[in-house]
């Protein structure tokens, strides 16, 4: 009698226990975000607030699971990204990182990425190797601006403006470095022989700053080629300005990156008549569609903006949605397991076969990413040059869009 007792309770613990394994919660999900949120904070920001506004589209649940957002600032120090991305990996519900607006930590930690498998999405920057790998793994997928496209872009557009004597200014990083490849390649390819080169450090002065200036303007071009971010973007356009030498900028988009706008006045960009690259959805210069007015409609209410022009750093607003829809429309896919090595695998097979199609702010996304190999190195890239615009920002300091199709200048 003692021994059947034993047994029912035995049987009663193991049905109990088959019950709740199989009523279990299912386990939250980390999608970290690793991003410099001190000097380039403005496009940090906008990152996470549009991965944010595109999570509340589904109450930040997907398939049962509660989808959180950890932040975390690498100041765009490599070595700080990638101790963060040791933590990602001892996190057992961490299932991607988002990128910010820097390429060097992607760059330097890229082989990591790819060798311990790390689903990386990125919404801004731009290096065009972050996205090509070496060899058959490669975990990183970008929505954004990709320089193997967007030098020779810059540089097409600024002489269909009629601009003859470039000058390329670009930040000594390996950013700085693959556009100099990529922009002195297009002006030969345009039979244009750039007026000069230099390169400059991260933090210079304004001293620095007049000094390469100096022997810039000695050089007499009519538009400085500017690849760098906001804070040394604010130093040069303000020294530039002030010697009002009659000589134009256009810019990679890192300059929009932080708080050039409220540092740089609109006297002082029309002086220089500053234009810089984007990609081709606006709030402001695209024609609203019911799309963008859900998507704005949504962001006031789970923040503070009330305008468009109040959005920080735009286009990672843009590019950070559109993204995370992407992985919405992966997760979707795929029934996780609970094993973070192979739902990992099922989340990167997923973006490479996007069942079906997302609709975004840029665009409606069918199939964006595929099966990568060196023979197809475009393959997790979701836009390209057709998706590219030139900007400017307005009085009110918001961004606007010039029309590709017209010679459309500022109003």
């Amino acid at each position: 009698m003692e021994n059947f007792k034993v047994w029912l309770l035995i049987i009663s613990t193991s049905l109990s226990f088959s019950v709740n394994a199989s009523t279990k919660e299912p386990q939250p999900l980390h999608l970290y975000l690793d991003a410099d949120f001190t000097t380039m904070s403005a496009a940090a920001n906008a990152i996470e607030l549009g991965m944010n506004t595109a999570l509340s589209e589904e109450n930040h649940q997907v398939n049962g699971h509660q989808i959180k957002i950890v932040t975390k600032n690498h100041r765009g120090n490599s070595r700080r990204s990638a101790k963060h991305l040791q933590q990602f990996i001892e996190d057992k519900n961490a299932i991607a990182v988002f990128g910010g607006l820097h390429s060097p930590p992607l760059l330097s930690n890229k082989d990591f990425i790819n060798q311990q498998q790390i689903l990386t999405l990125v919404p801004w920057a731009a290096a065009g190797l972050i996205t090509r790998s070496t060899n058959q793994e490669n975990w990183i997928f970008r929505l954004s601006i990709d320089d193997s496209n967007a030098g020779e872009f810059i540089i097409n557009q600024a002489l269909k403006q009629g601009f003859k004597k470039p000058y390329l200014l670009l930040e000594n990083t390996s950013w700085g470095h693959s556009n100099l490849k990529k922009m002195s390649h297009a002006l030969r390819n345009k039979n244009i022989q750039g007026v000069g080169v230099k390169r400059f450090n991260w933090g210079l002065n304004n001293s620095q700053a007049r000094l390469i200036l100096h022997d810039i303007v000695a050089a007499k071009p009519d538009v400085i080629i500017f690849v760098g971010n906001s804070p040394e973007g604010v130093i040069f356009s303000k020294e530039l300005a002030a010697l009002n030498p009659g000589i134009a900028i256009r810019s990679h988009w890192g300059v929009t990156g932080g708080n050039f706008a409220h540092q740089v006045t609109i006297k002082e960009r029309d002086i220089i008549d500053l234009q810089f690259i984007q990609s081709k959805f606006s709030f402001i210069s695209s024609p609203p569609t019911p799309k963008s007015k859900h998507v704005f409609n949504l962001l006031t209410q789970i923040s503070s903006i009330t305008a468009p022009k109040d959005i920080p750093a735009t286009a990672g607003f843009i590019h950070a949605y559109d993204l995370t829809r992407l992985f919405i429309g992966a997760l979707k896919q795929v029934q996780l397991t609970g094993n973070k090595t192979i739902d990992s695998k099922s989340l990167h097979q997923a973006l490479e076969n996007l069942e079906a199609p997302v609709s975004g702010l840029i665009k409606t996304y069918h199939k964006p990413f595929s099966q990568y190999s060196q023979q197809h190195s475009n393959a997790h890239e979701a836009l390209d040059s057709a998706d590219y615009r030139m900007g400017f920002y307005d009085a009110d300091n918001a961004i606007r869009l010039i029309n590709l199709d017209s010679e459309l200048q500022k109003q």
